[in-house]
């Protein structure tokens, strides 16, 4: 099943964090973006409202996505693209797609090997076309404002994700 990655002998394929509100949620993507280098895939899941939105925001503000760009959800638009200061953020919502088969329409492969941090939201609806070695991350609501985020991946990268997070507060 997608996201969920085979483990290396003893190595972790994922790990589970608490959100408490919207700004933790924020600043767990800044760590997020400040890890990522460009040319890699952050896909997420998670119900409406979960916060899928407040995570890329804080991925852009990692990037050195410039304030001036208000990051929202390109549901209509499908993808939207900011200007990072060393690499791109391409933000991809495929909530009002079909399936893959609807992908080609979106330019996805050139997003793809375009060398910039593609995200994309609703990534469940896009099956195998999303690569395997993607950071998956799963947002659950716990109640009102509590989420559980679920990040999984190549084992061999979420030691530094792990490490990241904890040396951002997390965990």
């Amino acid at each position: 099943m997608k996201g969920e990655v085979m483990r290396a002998a003893g190595e972790p394929s994922s790990f589970q964090l608490v959100s408490r509100d919207p700004s933790e949620t924020f600043r767990m993507g800044r760590i997020l973006g400040q890890g990522l280098r460009g040319g890699e895939v952050v896909a997420l899941t998670g119900e409406l409202g979960a916060g899928k939105t407040c995570l890329t925001q804080g991925i852009a503000d990692g990037l050195g996505v410039p304030t001036s760009f208000a990051v929202t959800s390109p549901t209509f638009t499908l993808i939207n693209e900011y200007p990072g200061k060393e690499t791109s953020l391409y933000h991809l919502d495929v909530y009002r797609l079909n399936g893959p088969e609807d992908l080609e329409e979106t330019g996805y492969e050139e997003y793809l090997l375009g060398g910039g941090v593609l995200v994309i939201e609703w990534a469940e609806k896009l099956g195998d076309a999303v690569p395997d070695e993607a950071l998956f991350i799963r947002i659950s609501w716990l109640d009102e404002n509590l989420r559980k985020i679920e990040i999984s991946g190549r084992p061999e990268r979420i030691g530094f994700w792990r490490r990241k997070m904890k040396e951002g507060g997390f965990g």
